[in-house]
């Protein structure tokens, strides 16, 4: 489905606000996933509660959530929306070895929340990495995707 231009862009090609008012209030969901990979000994030590820092997966679910709800102040041309349900799921790959990162969020609006979504599963991998970096700088971040999207004019996606 290839769209016509780039709505955060004027006439002018000046970067604007996208005018949300005459769009229907629906229900809108969002999930995005992602990971961060460690060395095999930092993902023992996470999955062993033995993190100098703490509860490492629970911080991180609790920044994802936060992370969602401050999307607007972090990313310029995105709506302020009233979020009704923020989930956050880390659950740990041994294959990876890692993190697997899933975040779910839920608005009645006039836009999305696939931003809100994405910037709770960048937050809660960017929260992991915070607690172990102590034992493993050598920690990747990848995979963050949008895998599902619900609600409004353009309906349902979901990733292949």
């Amino acid at each position: 489905m290839a769209q016509k231009g780039l709505s955060h862009f004027d006439a002018q090609g000046q970067a604007h606000m996208v005018d949300v008012s005459d769009k229907a209030v629906t229900s809108r969901v969002a999930v995005a996933a992602g990971w961060i990979r460690m060395a095999r000994e930092t993902f023992d030590i996470i999955g062993e509660g033995r993190a100098k820092k703490g509860d490492v997966l629970g911080i991180a679910r609790l920044a994802g959530i936060m992370g969602a709800k401050k999307t607007a102040d972090l990313i310029p041309l995105c709506h302020p929306l009233p979020i009704t349900k923020v989930a956050v799921e880390l659950t740990l790959d041994p294959d990876l070895p890692g993190v697997q990162i899933t975040a779910t969020v839920k608005t009645t609006g006039q836009t999305g929340v696939e931003m809100e979504a994405l910037t709770a599963v960048s937050t809660a991998a960017l929260t992991v990495y915070d607690m172990a970096k102590a034992v493993d700088k050598a920690m990747e971040i990848g995979g963050i995707h949008v895998t599902l999207k619900d609600g409004g004019k353009s309906g349902r996606y979901e990733a292949e």
